[in-house]
């Protein structure tokens, strides 16, 4: 196993191109630093996505979300940051990333991220009995 942060992302051929199906990830140990303070922020990171051709490969993320761990950003802009590097590795029909940073000073802040491919659009819901 690697003991430094990567700022790659590896995918891996979809298994399942067919079908539109949704892929959840829940990282829990986001940290990046506060640009102002230099103090540390913690997040969990949610992502969902549906893969077109290719999937996120799970080692890589973690190494590549690990790779903010000393890096001052805004919460906004490291959110759409991460989804933008996500959307061009992976190329999905569709993607959001949803930030929830604990409290500072007083305020949680969520961030949502999304990003949905020219021509796609969702299947209607099934709902059952």
């Amino acid at each position: 196993m690697s003991t430094k942060p990567s700022t790659s992302l590896e995918t891996f051929p979809n298994p399942a191109p067919q079908n539109d199906y949704t892929i959840r990830m829940t990282m829990p140990e986001f940290t990046c630093l506060c640009p102002k303070t230099g103090q540390p922020d913690f997040a969990t990171l949610k992502l969902e996505y549906v893969p077109e051709s290719k999937c996120l490969e799970l080692k890589a993320l973690k190494l590549y979300i690990w790779s903010f761990r000393d890096r001052g950003c805004f919460h906004e802009a490291v959110t759409n940051e991460i989804l933008g590097h996500m959307v061009e590795a992976a190329a999905p029909r569709f993607m959001r990333l949803t930030a929830e940073f604990l409290v500072r000073g007083g305020i949680y802040t969520t961030v949502v991220a999304q990003h949905q491919a020219p021509g796609w659009t969702p299947p209607p819901p099934v709902s059952l009995p």
